[in-house]
This record gives C-alpha cells, structure tokens and sequence, in this order.
C-alpha cells in the first residue's frame, strides 16, 4: 500500500537568484554560493539572520554545510548537506519542504555555488569508478552518457539531427537569456561538424565547464503571499535512484525519473500535459530524450522524433530550458539548482524576452551521477493551488 504523501502547496519559493555565471575569477565556490544567497534574500528585505534552514552541496567541500552556515555568521536549526549529485538540490527543496511544515525551520535557504572554470577543476575529478570498472579507463562522466546514448540508438533508431535538435533549442532559448554563456547562433551544420568527444557525443552534446551560483529562499505558503507578488508553490517533489555507476544501470535508456515523475506528478494532481514549462537537467543532448520519455511528455523510443520541428524551442508547444540549459547558459559542476530558479522566475513571470506567456505550472528535474540518481519538482503558481 503507497503511503507517498506531501504538504501539496503548504510551502512556496518566494525568491530566487543566481550569481556569477560563466567566470568568475578570484572567488570561492563558497564566495559565489553565498552572493547568490544575500541577492535572494535581499530581494525580498531578508537577512541570513533570518534564515533557520540551510541546505547546500559544493563540489570542493564535504562539510560544505558547517561551512556555509559560519560563512552567514548564523546558528540554523536545520542544517542538510544531503550529496546526490546535481540531483540534490531538488531533494533539498522536498526536505525544505517538510521541515517547514513540521515546524523545524520557518525561512529555508537552498544555494549552490562553483568556480570549476576558473579554478580548472570540479566534477570530472569527483568522478571515479569502481575498481571493477577502472581497468577500461571510460571518460567520466561523459563516456557513461555516450554509452547510453549508443545504445539508445541502437534499439531506437535515434539520428544525431534529433540530439542536434535539442543542442540547437537550448541555444535558442540562451539567446534570449542575458545572462547566459554561450549566445551565438549554432545551425544543425556546425552542430554535425562539431568535434567528437566520447563517440557519438560532440562537444556540442556536452555540457559547459562554468562558473556560476545559484539560491532559492522557501517558505511555508502563508507567509509567503507577503514576501513575494508570485510565489512559485512546491506541489509536489519525489526522488529515486537506480545505481551509482553507468556498469550497473538495470537499462541504459530508462532513468529512475520514471519513478521520480509519476510520484511528484501524482502528488501535484497534474499530467504531463497540464505542464506549461519544463527544466531538465541536460549534462548532455540525450538526457533531454530520456527524461522527456521517462516523465511522460511522449512514449518511450520517441524523445528523438518528439524535440525535432522545434517543439521544445521558443515558439514550441512545449518550452523546455527555457534558460538555455546547461547545454548554452551554465553548468558550473552540478546544475540541478538552476532548474529551480528558472521553474520559479517562469512562476513570478519575470523572465524577461524569455518569458513563457502565462505560465502557471513549471516541472524542474534533476540527474546526479551517471544517470544515477533523479529528482522531480513540481512548483504552481497560486491559480493552481
């Protein structure tokens, strides 16, 4: 018998920001998680004295959590530095979320931050294999995203024009996004004819090597009507995780986010086609297809058919990274956050160019590791509570 509950709309986003995207030379990844954290908070008159619950994850601090709260100067009653991967900040928002309908926190700060461009380090280094898998030295992590991306197309026909597809979308949702790294026009030619890194992935179906920070304030949904004009409530939030190395992945080309989907979808009382806007975690071209499969926007075997003619681009039927993903606007290390941020501005309907007219219901998933670990938020606006 499922006893998978959540306080459906009892807690809303209120304020989100980012910081230092693309370079950020000089600063600390805890330097730039903590701008971005004093710019949300600012945004809406609140102080880190303010704020009881702390939820962070750097790539170069284990005990990132001890440090973060030192860094504010404050003693918080809360305090979670949960590791999944760029999965983990979703799953910091469902225990924010739970936390502050217990009781436990009344103001919860999740924020994120890295320097890996400018320090020359961050996930590639994080990533280590089993000694069962070390002898075949595989390019981590994206020889694990090549494998599956093969063996995807293998059993689905999926083209390099259909992964082109979504590379090309991402830059044109960053074209309309100042803030975004990469903003030049990229065509399907130069797309084909991009360097190959780890066959048949190009650099093009690669993620960006940023810097960049990220924070969202979270609090329970009656408070939240005086701090923000449109708060972006949490309706529902699941997480699942199916194997830490690609080697043990039961099957390459379904993720646990048809786990993680259905839940949180359930939980919101929503289908994928109630969705106005999505944000994916897209380490890589192929993780667009999986998730949009496995979270149920079309069947499996036909993400690469479902992203051609520019359905996910602007203009689409279904706006997807609407940011320009980690694919064009940043990916400093680990992107789950950035899906938070840009669900939520979606929300408030402060995007800017990019702006989905009328978005009421904003779905943000995030991946950790190889495909290892999903995590699935569903956020509304207050029509939809």
């Amino acid at each position: 018998m499922s006893t998978d509950r959540f306080p459906r709309g009892k807690t809303a986003i209120v304020s989100s920001a980012t910081y230092g995207m693309g370079e950020a030379p000089g600063r600390s990844s805890m330097d730039l998680a903590v701008s971005a954290s004093v710019r949300a908070l600012s945004a809406i008159g609140l102080t880190p004295a303010d704020v009881d619950g702390l939820f962070i994850g750097l790539p170069d601090d284990f005990l990132s959590g001890l440090t973060f709260a030192e860094y504010l100067g404050i003693s918080p009653r809360v305090t979670d530095n949960n590791r999944t991967g760029g999965s983990a900040f979703l799953t910091h928002a469902m225990w924010a979320a739970l936390a502050l309908e217990a009781g436990q926190c009344d103001v919860a700060l999740i924020a994120y931050g890295s320097n890996q461009r400018s320090a020359a380090g961050g996930l590639v280094s994080a990533m280590r294999p089993s000694p069962y898998e070390a002898p075949y030295k595989l390019p981590r992590p994206v020889g694990a995203y090549a494998l599956a991306t093969s063996r995807y197309m293998h059993e689905y026909g999926l083209r390099r024009e259909q992964l082109g597809a979504v590379a090309i979308a991402a830059r044109q949702w960053a074209q309309k996004n100042p803030d975004a790294f990469l903003r030049d026009p990229l065509t399907m030619e130069s797309y084909m004819q991009s360097r190959v890194v780890a066959d048949p992935l190009s650099v093009r179906d690669c993620c960006l090597v940023t810097d960049g920070a990220a924070a969202v304030v979270m609090v329970r949904a009656e408070r939240a009507r005086d701090l923000a004009l449109r708060p972006a409530y949490l309706l529902g939030a699941a997480a699942a995780t199916a194997h830490r190395d690609i080697s043990n992945m039961p099957d390459l080309t379904t993720t646990a986010a048809a786990l993680s989907g259905p839940r949180a979808m359930a939980q919101a009382g929503v289908r994928p086609a109630d969705i106005d806007v999505v944000q994916l975690y897209d380490a890589f071209t192929i993780n667009t297809v999986l998730f949009l499969e496995d979270l149920g926007f079309c069947r499996k075997g036909e993400g690469g058919a479902f992203v051609e003619g520019g359905r996910i681009a602007p203009g689409g039927s279904l706006p997807v990274n609407t940011n320009g993903g980690g694919l064009s606007c940043c990916h400093p290390g680990m992107y789950g956050l950035f899906t938070m941020v840009e669900a939520a501005q979606q929300l408030a309907h402060t995007a800017g160019e990019r702006q989905v007219p009328g978005a009421q219901l904003a779905l943000a998933h995030g991946n950790g590791g190889e495909l290892s670990s999903q995590a699935t938020l569903v956020l509304g606006a207050e029509e939809t509570l």
